[in-house]
């Protein structure tokens, strides 16, 4: 079991976090004699490394799809997806969010790559909701911090939001609100008995890189601003503003927790401090599950790919659950803890 955990910690930090490349980064700016550990030198640091990673992300994973797609004809394709509906679908869209360990950015691609290959927009919406706010790590921290109980609820609670908005925005029939470069309306111009390898490797690479050209510009500008953000917002500041036992502390925390740019284990670290300095258990998970669902980077970027009122009404179904959850929280913590 042990080994099992080494190897997994290893495939969510190196492989898919790219944890190689922060440190790569780092040292590279710190031998130019850029310190890492100020804030100039974090931020920096911070945008060349989420810049990189995000798009190296989305080209990888829009040109897996879309040579996969090169072997299904557009109607083949529609039989096969259309079958993914329901809440079935959601629940599974949901649970896969709980095994990648992306932060809200990072999840955006893969939020792209699916709805471009034609997954029904409320399955991708229960995954780009999911995937920051829980995944495997966060649960064995949230134990380590808060308990099982709390963890297990935690967990659960997130997974209601996602399938819960996910199926509210398919059964509005929002598909129009998606920006029609995602769709990937470029079908490949030879019928498919024709169809050669280096074919379907190009089809890819202009699938792969005419998404990176058309999302390059909000990621510059998203990453820009979390990078502020993270390095540039003291702590200090939130814990104080968050610390009493304020009755409108969840929507403060929510609110407050939406401009800043985080995984979950970042905000670990201001989650203990919130509780050592008198927080509701509601106020502390509110404002953890703001930070990671609703970033303001993360939302910059998404409105490349959506448009106002389909970001708006995701805005709105993430920022309800959890106010929700919060006070939720805030009723049950003496059981709980």
């Amino acid at each position: 079991m042990e080994t099992l955990k080494t190897i997994w910690d290893f495939f969510q930090s190196e492989i898919l976090g790219m944890a190689w490349l922060n440190r790569l980064i780092g040292n590279l700016l710190n031998f130019f004699g850029l310190d890492t550990n100020g804030k100039t030198g974090g931020s920096v640091q911070f945008f060349i490394y989420d810049v990189i990673k995000i798009m190296v992300l989305l080209v990888i994973l829009v040109f897996i799809i879309s040579y996969i797609q090169s072997y299904f004809p557009p109607e083949r394709t529609k039989k096969i997806l259309g079958r993914f509906h329901g809440i079935g679908a959601n629940i599974i869209a949901a649970l896969l969010g709980t095994v990648t360990p992306f932060c809200s950015c990072s999840s955006i691609p893969l939020f792209i790559g699916f709805t471009n290959v034609g997954l029904p927009i409320g399955v991708t919406f229960s995954f780009l909701i999911s995937s920051p706010m829980v995944d495997l790590g966060s649960l064995i921290l949230l134990m380590s911090i808060f308990g099982w109980k709390v963890a297990v609820v935690y967990v659960l609670i997130g997974l209601v939001i996602a399938v819960t908005g996910g199926t509210l925005i398919e059964k509005l029939h929002l598909e129009n609100q998606v920006e029609e470069y995602i769709y990937g309306e470029k079908q490949l111009d030879l019928p498919q008995e024709k169809l050669r390898f280096k074919d379907r490797i190009r089809y890819a690479f202009e699938g792969a890189f005419g998404t990176a050209k058309s999302v390059v510009v909000y990621v510059l500008i998203g990453v820009g601003i979390g990078a502020v953000i993270h390095n540039w917002i003291p702590a200090d500041l939130i814990i104080n503003v968050l610390g009493d036992n304020n009755p409108f502390g969840v929507i403060v925390a929510a609110i407050a927790g939406a401009p800043m740019y985080a995984d979950i284990f970042s905000v670990i670290p201001i989650a203990e401090a919130l509780l050592s300095k008198g927080a509701l258990l509601g106020v502390v998970l509110s404002f953890m599950m703001g930070v990671t669902t609703l970033s303001l980077p993360s939302l910059i970027m998404l409105r490349k790919a959506v448009k106002p009122k389909l970001l708006g009404i995701f805005t709105a179904i993430c920022v309800i659950g959890i106010i929700i959850t919060g006070y939720f929280f805030n009723l049950i913590q003496s059981i709980l803890i």
